[in-house]
């Protein structure tokens, strides 16, 4: 039997290629999952997709499963803690951008009644998908992502520059960016 063909950024271990498998370009519109996704994405920035993912049950563990009314009440007592944290990426502005996250969240919640909506309006409730044949082909943002990294702003989010935007959109399923020949492209 052939071994599945998949995108080749996903070959580095069995995380990589499990992520790739079950997640990445799979729709999502869980709003707690989806915004885990866009703090792992920022945390993301200047690093590799890897070290967070790698991290990610830390960040569950250190930011209460993503609870984001325990998370708008974090102190400065708590900030430290975090920074103090080995297993995140102790970085004070981006652990900052979480908790003003839950903020912007909460907001978009009561405005739209859910980040799901909010989030999945840009594409029209329905993922892109794109015909790329190699890794080199896929844009690091679109027209699409500045726009969504500039409505994210002017909602109070922070990390949410239009690269880690395009990266959260993929992730959560919102573009199909799997190679025409990979196993998992929906197209």
């Amino acid at each position: 039997m052939e071994p599945l063909k998949r995108c080749g950024w996903c070959l580095k271990d069995k995380l990589y290629m499990h992520y790739h498998d079950f997640e990445w370009g799979v729709p999502l519109n869980d709003d707690r999952r989806l915004f885990e996704m866009l703090n792992l994405e920022g945390a993301q920035a200047g690093l590799s997709w890897y070290t967070v993912l790698s991290k990610r049950e830390n960040y569950k563990k250190a930011f209460d499963g993503w609870d984001v009314e325990k998370i708008v009440r974090y102190d400065q007592e708590k900030v430290n803690a975090l920074l103090q944290n080995p297993g995140i990426i102790r970085n004070k502005l981006k652990i900052n951008a979480v908790i003003e996250n839950a903020k912007a969240y909460l907001k978009v919640c009561e405005e739209f009644g859910s980040l799901d909506t909010y989030l999945w309006a840009f594409v029209e409730g329905k993922p892109i998908v794109n015909t790329w044949r190699s890794l080199s082909e896929i844009p690091a943002k679109t027209a699409l992502s500045d726009k969504i990294s500039k409505e994210l702003q002017k909602k109070g989010f922070r990390f949410v520059g239009s690269t880690i935007c395009y990266a959260f959109m993929q992730a959560v399923g919102m573009v199909d960016d799997h190679l025409v020949d990979c196993w998992k492209r929906s197209g």
